[in-house]
């Protein structure tokens, strides 16, 4: 049996975060820039990871 590759987790742009909560991109990248969404630096391109965003989400319901 060949060894499995683990799966690579998905990221998102901020424009795909912006998207999916209906917000500007400006207001993602102020979430960014206050440290509440966790975020990738590749190159000069931010990358939020699925898992973050899900934690971020999940952490916010009811407010």
């Amino acid at each position: 049996m060949a060894n499995a590759i683990p799966a690579l987790p998905k990221f998102f742009t901020v424009r795909d975060v912006a998207d999916i909560l209906t917000v500007s991109d400006k207001t993602v990248r102020r979430l960014i820039a206050s440290g509440d969404l966790p975020h990738h630096k590749v190159g000069r391109q931010v990358r939020i990871s699925q898992r973050d965003f899900r934690d971020f989400v999940s952490l916010r319901r009811g407010f």
